[in-house]
């Protein structure tokens, strides 16, 4: 079973099923575009190690400028993209991989996700890309926004076990059944969207433990993250507010007010897509 670790700092990480170690906080960068290579040189001079980027974000070429930029070895950075699953199945997979790699200047990547259960091909595409790990090409295979039934189906078909499942989590959308199953599996668990993309930044009871605990809303929904396990990912396009996202972890929230937010959990909202309930057929893993 899978240790719940709680990050202390940015250089806190956690070791995966296949060895990988991997940092527990970093940067999420989905639509950002014009500023990615400034904004992500910015976060790893800050401290961040951990940059989360995806074909679908079309800046992959930003994070690899951006990492330049830095003057950091490309060792010390820790890299994940996502392919998004298509009909092209495996064939498409290996084609985005190479351009991810030509993107971000690197012979590697260190995490390869397959954005979702979709498509229709993504047992052939996991293959693939398993012989591309064996190749060098990626150093950790795992997935994002499947289901419970889709990592039991990754498991029956025989498929080596996914080190991570990159889900949506806050406060308002916490899929407990997948943490659960991941936990129980060994799978770590990345939540993207930590801040609830700004929607419920105002809300209420979020803003008195705020005011109580002498933080922002926004730094409150990140501790949430942190404070649960989670590998977190906060996304911003300010330089700014590299530093306040991670100012959190020398403070935690106290347990009565974590209770509060857990609650929110009782009536599940969610700020983006939600293809964890795909069918197998979708998502090609019969």
């Amino acid at each position: 079973m899978a240790s719940r670790l709680i990050a202390s700092s940015l250089e806190s990480t956690v070791k995966l099923n296949d060895g990988v170690i991997m940092p527990l906080f970093g940067l999420g960068v989905y639509q950002i575009e014009n500023n990615c290579p400034q904004l992500v040189a910015a976060a790893i001079n800050h401290g961040y190690r951990l940059i989360d980027t995806a074909e679908f974000y079309h800046n992959e070429e930003g994070v690899g400028s951006g990492l330049k930029q830095s003057g950091k070895k490309r060792e010390e950075i820790f890299i994940v993209s996502k392919w998004w699953p298509s009909r092209e199945g495996a064939q498409g997979a290996l084609k985005t991989l190479d351009r991810c790699l030509k993107g971000l200047q690197s012979d590697y990547v260190d995490m390869y996700l397959l954005h979702a259960p979709q498509g229709g091909h993504c047992a052939e595409a996991y293959r693939a890309l398993l012989d591309a790990k064996k190749q060098g090409k990626i150093r950790s295979l795992g997935v994002s926004n499947f289901g419970v039934a889709h990592l039991e189906a990754l498991a029956k078909l025989g498929l080596d076990k996914p080190s991570v499942n990159q889900i949506e989590l806050h406060p308002w959308q916490q899929k407990k059944d997948i943490v659960k199953y991941c936990r129980e599996h060994d799978i770590a668990v990345m939540g993207y969207s930590p801040l609830a993309k700004g929607h419920r930044i105002q809300d209420k009871t979020v803003g008195e433990i705020a005011k109580k605990l002498s933080k922002t809303p926004a730094q409150i929904l990140i501790r949430w993250s942190v404070q649960n396990g989670f590998i977190t990912i906060p996304k911003t396009s300010q330089e700014s507010r590299l530093q306040s996202n991670a100012d959190v972890f020398d403070w935690s929230i106290p347990e009565e007010d974590m209770k509060v937010l857990d609650a929110f959990g009782d009536k599940p909202w969610s700020c983006t897509w939600n293809p964890t309930n795909n069918t197998l057929k979708e998502a090609g893993l019969q």
